[in-house]
């Protein structure tokens, strides 16, 4: 058995060029563009990727923050190439993902699809697990995938066969799992699912960052890193016997800055109460002081 106090290894670095900048128009394949909105950022890395599939009629997927000028790039991008936008598809209602959905439907005329309306979203189109919607040219066909939010959806194009990712999976970076909406346990089963697709991906396009090639391979990567950082919450706990979450941070994450802890904590979080679920930790209080005790720990140990 490996090292279970060791850091997550990295992941792979399989990312295509161009590297995403805001408000160019890159081609990534036929029929799929990217425009990345300009809200770079820790949580966001170059900012958000909206992406344009089709050609004559097309869909936009995640138009990213409702900012004008980013809106704005989309449709001159369209009416450039001599588009029409007819769809304005969500992976998840986050805000660095949905909010532009209603400006840019109000634009353009276009029906807005999503997995269900919260946030402020409101989808004229509710596409469950399975939905399939035909763009002239191309087809997308919606994968449920929660985990980072119980509302994530991929959006798969069949041809060729790229997975819009939002932020299922991400270039070089683990997502937030932040409870009680994320549920690492979930997150784990989705990733499993699109590991497993038939026909293999072809490429990744992710909500943040660089087109992914060798899509199996990142995808197993990230399990691989989440299920190394569950062994380090196991060790951490069953070495402190009892802890509040923001005790444990430290010790989980210490491979990480601090200024990430207040992140890391949420994912830390989700860990825990999925190896609770399981019974390897057992939940000595609820939120907002999570705390957890190790099923090997006397039941009157301490807090550390």
């Amino acid at each position: 058995m490996g090292d279970t106090t060791a850091a997550p290894a990295p992941l792979p670095d399989t990312g295509r060029e161009p590297v995403p900048a805001p408000g160019r128009v890159d081609v990534l394949a036929a029929g799929l563009r990217r425009i990345t909105a300009p809200n770079p950022g820790v949580m966001t890395g170059p900012g958000t990727n909206t992406y344009l599939v089709g050609t004559g009629e097309i869909a936009v997927v995640d138009p990213g923050p409702d900012d004008p000028h980013h809106l704005g790039a989309v449709v001159d991008a369209a009416s450039a190439a001599g588009d029409r936008i007819r769809w304005v598809l969500v992976t998840h209602t986050h805000q660095d993902h949905a909010p532009g959905a209603a400006r840019l439907a109000a634009t353009t005329g276009a029906e807005v699809v999503g997995f269900g309306a919260r946030e402020g979203f409101s989808p004229d189109v509710v596409a469950a697990d399975g939905f399939v919607l035909d763009v002239p040219s191309s087809r997308l066909r919606a994968l449920h995938t929660p985990g980072h939010a119980s509302d994530h959806l991929c959006w798969l194009l069949e041809a060729p066969r790229v997975l819009l990712s939002g932020d299922h999976v991400m270039d070089r970076v683990t997502v937030v799992v932040a409870p009680p909406d994320g549920d690492m346990a979930q997150y784990l089963a989705s990733l499993r699912r699109v590991a497993e697709l038939d026909p293999p991906l072809e490429a990744i396009a992710p909500g943040h960052g660089r087109l992914l090639g060798d899509p199996r391979r990142v995808v197993e990567a990230v399990i691989a890193h989440r299920l190394a950082r569950e062994q380090l919450v196991v060790s951490a706990l069953d070495a402190a016997g009892a802890a509040t979450v923001d005790e444990l941070v430290t010790a989980v994450y210490a491979d990480v800055g601090a200024a990430l802890y207040p992140v890391a904590r949420l994912t830390l979080w989700a860990h825990l109460r999925k190896l609770a679920a399981e019974g390897r930790a057992l939940e000595v209080a609820p939120a907002p002081v999570p705390t957890y005790r190790s099923p090997a720990a006397p039941a009157g140990a301490p807090l550390r």
